[in-house]
C-alpha cells in the first residue's frame, strides 16, 4: 500500500513539474481556440485589411513596416518606449515622487504617464501594420497581443486623468495595473517573434549548395515563367527573361511564401503571400513589407542542364612561401 503511495506521490510531482515548463504551450494553444478571438479577427479583418490593400503602396505604410530602409520591423523597437516610460511611472510612484512642484504643470509621473501613450500611439499604428500581413495562428494571437496592449493604453489614460485630476492614490493603482497588462502583452508578442518565428529572416541561415547542381533542363524552362525547383532540400526560384538566367531563394524572406506562385512584371517578381516585391536581378526589395533582400545564386546552362549554386566554393589554402620554395628546389 505505502509502495503504491510512493508511486502515486512521484507521479504526481512528475505531473506538477511538467506542467511548469509546459503551461505556455498550453495557454497559446488555447488561445488559438477562442471563439470569441475567431470572431473579432473576422471583424477587425473586414474593416483594417481593405484599408491597408487601398494605401499598400503608399511610401508612409512600407515605412511602418520598417521595411529596406530599417532591415527589421519597427513595431517591436517602438514597444520599448511606452514601456520604459511607464516602467518609470511605477517607480515613482512607488517611492513617493509623484508630486507637483510647486510651479504647477504636471508632476513627474503624469509626464512620463503622458510622453508614454504618446510613445504608445505610434507603437500601435506599426503593430496594426505588420498585423495586416500575418496570418493563421499567427494573426489571433497578434490580435489578442493587441487587445491586450490597448487594454493597457486605456488604463494609462485613466491613470493620467486620476492624476489631472488630484487622485493620487486610484492613479498608483491603475498604473500599476496597467503595467502589468502591458508586461503580459509583451510575453504575447515575445511568443509571436521567438516562438513562431513572426517578422524574422526565414532565408537568413540558407547557403548550399556549395557545388554546381543540376536544376532543370534547359528545354524545360520556358522563358518569362517563374518555375520553382528544389536543389539539395533548397528551393529555388528560376527565371528567363530576355535569354538571361536569374536564381533567387524561392522562401520569401518575410514570411515563407513561395515566389515562384506569384506574378513576375518585368525583373520584378511578387510574393503572393503578401505582396513583397523583390528584384530578379540582385534580390533586393522593391516593396515590403519584407525587410530583408533575397538571396541571389548563380546560374549557368552545362551540357543541356541549368545548373545552380549556392555558396561559394572555398579556394584552395595557399601553401606557405617558404614551403613553396622548397618543392622548387626538389624538383
Amino acid at each position: 500500500m505505502s509502495s503504491a503511495n510512493g508511486q502515486s506521490g512521484a507521479a504526481t510531482e512528475a505531473g506538477a513539474a511538467s506542467r511548469l515548463t509546459t503551461w505556455h504551450q498550453e495557454l497559446f494553444s488555447a488561445v488559438g481556440r477562442w471563439q470569441w478571438l475567431e470572431a473579432l479577427n473576422d471583424g477587425v479583418s473586414g474593416v483594417v485589411q481593405p484599408l491597408y490593400d487601398r494605401h499598400r503602396d503608399n511610401l508612409a505604410v512600407e515605412l511602418m513596416h520598417g521595411g529596406r530602409w530599417a532591415g527589421h520591423a519597427l513595431h517591436p523597437a517602438l514597444s520599448d518606449l511606452p514601456i520604459g516610460l511607464w516602467s518609470g511611472t511605477v517607480v515613482l510612484d512607488l517611492l513617493g515622487k509623484d508630486v507637483r512642484s510647486g510651479n504647477g504643470g504636471m508632476d513627474p509621473a503624469a509626464t512620463l504617464s503622458a510622453a508614454g501613450l504618446l510613445a504608445a500611439a505610434a507603437t500601435v499604428a506599426t503593430g496594426v501594420t505588420d498585423w495586416t500581413v500575418s496570418d493563421g495562428a499567427d494573426r489571433r494571437i497578434g490580435l489578442f497581443h493587441g487587445v491586450l496592449n490597448l487594454a493597457g493604453v486605456a488604463l494609462q489614460g485613466a491613470s493620467l486623468a486620476a492624476r489631472l485630476t488630484g487622485h493620487r492614490g486610484p492613479a498608483r493603482v491603475l498604473s500599476l495595473t496597467g503595467f502589468g497588462v502591458t508586461a503580459a502583452a509583451g510575453y504575447v508578442g515575445g511568443h509571436l517573434v521567438q516562438g513562431r518565428a513572426a517578422m524574422v529572416n526565414r532565408v537568413a541561415g540558407f547557403s548550399g549548395p556549395n557545388r554546381w547542381v543540376r536544376a532543370v533542363s534547359d528545354t524545360d524552362l520556358p522563358d518569362d515563367t517563374p518555375t520553382g525547383v528544389e536543389v539539395e532540400g533548397r528551393k529555388v526560384l528560376l527565371h528567363r527573361r530576355d535569354g538571361q538566367l536569374y536564381a533567387l531563394d524561392d522562401t520569401c524572406s518575410h514570411a515563407g511564401g513561395l515566389l515562384s506562385r506569384g506574378d513576375v512584371s518585368g525583373c520584378v517578381v511578387t510574393c503572393p503571400l503578401h505582396g513583397s516585391r523583390f528584384d530578379l536581378r540582385d534580390g533586393q526589395i522593391v516593396r515590403g513589407p519584407a525587410h530583408h533582400p533575397q538571396p541571389v545564386l548563380p546560374t549557368r546552362v552545362r551540357n543541356g542542364w541549368i545548373e545552380v549554386r549556392g555558396s561559394q566554393p572555398r579556394s584552395r589554402r595557399a601553401k606557405p612561401k617558404e614551403e613553396r620554395h622548397g618543392m622548387e628546389s626538389d624538383s
